[in-house]
């Protein structure tokens, strides 16, 4: 190995990293190891770059979003006086040896649903655990192997979008904020419903789902009916949707069905239970508009329509779940164009893997400390128990049990006291204040241009 690779000692392996020993209280070495073995990821590097040490890099990576890889790396370990740090070059191609496996088998293993009825009882409706399924999309670097991979947003009349784009769907427990999975695809590679039928396998049986408009479609809704799964979901004005039994609550029973043809015939209908309603506050989005929701919560006594009305804009707290990631996680990133670092579209895939992750330990964490006081997980700032653990993370002493749980105790009682305000009862306008740029597209010819012939001094040429 080169680029001063094989200058620090060949220590073991999962212990390398001294600063994030930490992180070892939510993702267990083993869990790493298991990864590793599963997808064929073998120690078999002599220097201090193995693929454990390079996962746990990268799973740093997800924390420590605020610096560059190599910054990272000082920051993971307590480097003596005469040891160096890997080149730049050195941690990329590490990186790119791991591979996104390693990390996408380990997100399968680690994350999962933190909500109990005991400790979080707001994170569930009549013993349901409230889930939600949405998407985002994220800028990511301008590269030609990014761009072929994801594509770019098309702009109408001005051509391409400035940046290629990757889209996220994610599966969020909405109690706790849990990234539990995701996918992710370019932005030309079908909508955020073809990702729907790959998230339903990661729902738990539990589970109340909600979701948008955009979601809905006939095959869906009975995919996931006949799963067993319970579903609150908004729809389109241009359902049709008649009457079948009116109940006591003003909502009622309708069918819905795979085309025009089927319900002229009435065949393969589902009943489902439709609730409309429309607002009366003029400062409110969707002020006197009709608004429609379909549920398979048939029985109007035991789910009343307010309540159902009121339990949907809960949806809203998977916003706040990317929200988190792509401006709080990494606000030096959330003010350029380009929301990840990496350049290639398996490093772009491996640090989504790495952020939500990282996202995972913070959740996790806040919802173990929340529970220690008896208060909600959303009564406590994600930003504020990000800088946190930032903060406390290198002075973990994991030298013993007793100091790493002394170490531990006292990370989880500041969390507990990194308090919110009560929410205020606001809305936001749907607007943006930054429309249009009146300087010139950037267009294909303009990316990476050739080296320059001459120096500036060379290229000056004096007017008489």
């Amino acid at each position: 190995m080169q680029h001063g690779c094989c200058v620090l000692p060949a220590d073991e392996a999962g212990r390398i990293l001294d600063r994030l020993a930490g992180l070892e209280k939510i993702i267990q070495p083993e869990a790493v190891r298991q990864a590793l073995n599963a997808t064929g990821r073998q120690n078999r590097y002599d220097c201090v770059l193995t693929h454990e040490v390079t996962c746990w890099v990268v799973l740093a990576m997800g924390v420590l979003t605020n610096m560059p890889i190599r910054q990272v790396f000082k920051h993971a370990r307590r480097l003596r006086a005469d040891e160096a740090t890997p080149g730049r070059s050195a941690l990329c191609q590490a990186r790119q040896r791991l591979g996104v496996e390693p990390l996408r088998q380990l997100f399968r293993q680690v994350v999962r649903p933190l909500a109990t009825p005991e400790q979080t009882p707001q994170a569930f409706y009549h013993g349901l655990r409230l889930m939600a399924i949405d998407g985002t999309v994220l800028d990511i670097p301008d590269t030609p192997a990014n761009a072929e991979a994801f594509g770019r947003p098309i702009a109408g009349t001005r051509g391409d979008g400035a940046f290629p784009q990757i889209r996220k769907v994610s599966l969020v427990e909405l109690g706790t904020h849990v990234e539990v999975a995701f996918a992710c695809q370019g932005v030309h590679s079908g909508g955020e419903q073809d990702a729907v039928p790959t998230l339903l396998d990661h729902l738990p049986p539990d589970s109340l789902l909600l979701e948008d408009r955009g979601f809905f479609s006939y095959s869906s809704w009975k995919t996931a009916d006949g799963r067993g799964f319970r579903l609150l979901m908004r729809v389109r004005s241009s359902l049709v949707l008649e009457p079948i039994q009116h109940l006591g609550d003003d909502s009622f029973l309708a069918k819905i069905y795979p085309s025009p043809f089927c319900r002229d015939k009435d065949r393969d209908g589902i009943v489902v239970r439709v609730i409309r309603y429309t607002l009366d506050d003029e400062q409110r989005v969707g002020h006197q508009q009709e608004h429609r929701l379909l549920t398979n919560l048939l029985d109007a006594k035991s789910y009343p329509a307010r309540e159902l009305i009121a339990l949907y804009h809960e949806r809203w707290e998977e916003e706040l779940v990317f929200d988190e990631q792509k401006t709080h996680q990494d606000p030096r990133r959330a003010t350029k164009p380009a929301q990840l670092r990496s350049q290639t579209p398996a490093g772009i895939e491996q640090e989504l893997y790495a952020l939500s992750l990282g996202h995972f330990v913070v959740r996790a964490l806040m919802t173990e400390a929340a529970a220690r006081v008896q208060v909600d997980p959303d009564r406590l700032s994600f930003t504020g128990c990000l800088h946190i653990l930032r903060c406390r993370l290198p002075e973990c002493d994991s030298r013993t049990a007793v100091t790493l749980r002394r170490w531990y105790d006292a990370l989880l009682a500041e969390i507990a006291r990194e308090r919110t305000d009560p929410r205020r009862n606001r809305i936001n306008p749907r607007v943006i204040k930054r429309k249009m740029c009146t300087w010139a597209k950037k267009r294909p010819q303009h990316r990476g241009p050739p080296p320059l012939l001459k120096t500036f001094a060379q290229s000056v040429v004096m007017l008489r």
